[in-house]
């Protein structure tokens, strides 16, 4: 991220909330680049046999194939493509909305690892069906579509149906971002009729860290299509499920989930916990001096090893599900991530039928992989994963930006006990406020659904019994979550 000077970057500010008051004012229109773009428009004329390509003068780099997949719900539009960057090139799945895909908002959707396709949410968690068994996509009623239009990403390449020519990796987050920044910009500059609508970039696990890189680089995006005569995106919230959003306070609670009856009673034996309880504050403070306070690649690498022998390895030898502590790991995590439901939705995407319904590149003869090792390796050699990210949340708080953090209760390696804390102890104008506010319950159906609290855009939201994957352990409560988040509803 380049520095700018105080007084320009006052004055971009001054002029982005000007001109967003501009844009997104009923009945306002901007021209654009006026006969060096025409735009598709019209999602319906898409092909369902071949791509149409999408570019824009504004990112020579970046074009976008698309087509037509009439697959998964049949109730909704949907749509498959690449994001093409030069010689990397990313897959998607978009959904229309099953209310109204003419006025209702647009969520990006991502998983982490870092490495997982998004495949994983949208067949096992939050998509307009779901691949649970050898029979293949079934219709899912609480799907996060019911009320939104919505993106499901393969990123960064490597991961799912994305790949690359020539050798080319991506290593870090904020590489990343700047290729879905681009994306989200030609897809609203094409079709016209998502212009303005609110746009919420949600996603789980890595995505604490991935998705508000990618926010900030949105918005800070918008400055340049301002300039340029284009429509700025209307850049709504974040919602991070799960995240691992700071690595520090992630890396403490290990030991509350494991030893404490934080969400479930203990889960490791006495000494076990005691040998946790010594080496916990010489991991703080090795961590605090080489990662946080001065950043030492070397030194920083080192303790991030030291804190997962002493605090992580622990619960990986119990045998348990680090995604759901109140279950076993069925199978090697390697292979199917404690949740057999993968092997049926990676079979489901090896079906020659299905990648040629959905336009897979030829390119990609190897079988499905819910997760890629080599990019997750690639994050770890580049200790991505050790560069704290609330800052991008408060930066963008501070910008009207709101931020909804909701976390499963079960879940050990991305915990509520991290997250919360890191949420209390975030410094922006409003941390006063937010901190004042006690837990309380919200309620589904007359039933406790988990505890929250909220104050100036922020909302902190427990999941009572979910895991790791809030929608696939409570897919009613975390629809109900998301359309009261997107109305704007107090939960």
């Amino acid at each position: 991220m380049h520095l700018r000077s105080i007084y320009a970057g006052l004055l971009a500010l001054a002029s982005y909330t000007w001109a967003q008051q501009e844009y997104f004012a009923p009945g306002s229109h901007q021209d654009y680049n006026e006969g060096l773009f025409t735009p598709a428009e019209d999602l319906s004329a898409l092909s369902e046999v071949q791509f149409t390509t999408l570019k824009h003068p504004s990112f020579p780099r970046h074009s976008i194939r698309i087509k037509k997949s009439s697959f998964c719900d049949s109730s909704v539009k949907s749509y498959t493509g690449y994001i093409d960057i030069e010689a990397r090139h990313l897959f998607f799945y978009f959904f229309e909305s099953r209310s109204d895909p003419d006025k209702d908002d647009v969520i990006f959707w991502t998983n982490g690892g870092p490495g997982c396709s998004s495949s994983l949410g949208l067949f096992m968690e939050l998509g307009p069906c779901r691949v649970l068994d050898s029979d293949g996509p079934q219709f899912h009623p609480e799907s996060w579509n019911s009320n939104a239009n919505i993106f499901f990403i393969d990123q960064p390449i490597g991961v799912g149906f994305s790949y690359a020519e020539y050798g080319e990796t991506v290593g870090t987050t904020e590489e990343a971002a700047k290729d879905i920044a681009s994306f989200v910009a030609i897809f609203f500059e094409n079709f016209s009729k998502f212009k303005g609508r609110a746009f919420h970039m949600a996603g789980e696990s890595y995505a604490g860290r991935y998705i508000p890189v990618f926010a900030a680089e949105i918005y800070d995006q918008n400055v340049k299509l301002i300039d340029e005569g284009l429509t700025p995106i209307n850049l709504t919230s974040i919602m991070i499920g799960n995240g691992i959003t700071d690595f520090y306070t992630m890396t403490a609670s290990y030991y509350d989930m494991a030893c404490t009856p934080a969400s479930l009673p203990p889960i490791l034996d006495i000494s076990t916990c005691m040998r946790m309880k010594q080496a916990l504050p010489r991991c703080q403070k090795w961590l605090k001096e080489s990662c946080i306070d001065t950043y030492d690649a070397i030194n920083c690498g080192a303790a991030a090893q030291f804190c997962g022998i002493e605090l992580s390895d622990p619960f990986f030898y119990s045998g348990k599900n680090p995604y759901d502590i109140s279950k076993d790991c069925e199978g090697a995590i390697s292979d199917t991530l404690c949740y057999p439901v993968t092997k049926h939705i990676s079979s489901y995407l090896d079906r020659p039928s299905v990648r040629s319904q959905l336009g897979v590149d030829p390119s990609i003869t190897s079988n499905f992989s819910s997760c890629s090792s080599e990019v997750g390796q690639a994050f770890w050699q580049n200790l991505d994963e050790y560069r704290p990210t609330y800052n991008y949340v408060a930066a963008l708080l501070e910008r009207g930006v709101k931020a909804l953090i909701y976390v499963g209760t079960y879940d050990w390696i991305c915990n509520f006990v991290g997250n919360e804390q890191w949420t209390l102890a975030l410094e922006w104008s409003g941390q006063e406020e937010f901190g004042k506010q006690g837990l309380r319950e919200w309620i589904v159906n007359g039933k406790t659904a988990g505890t929250m609290r909220s104050a100036k855009g922020l909302t902190f939201a427990t999941i009572q019994g979910a895991g790791h994957m809030v929608p696939y352990d409570k897919p009613k409560e975390s629809l109900e979550l998301v359309n009261r988040w997107l109305s704007n509803k107090d939960l």
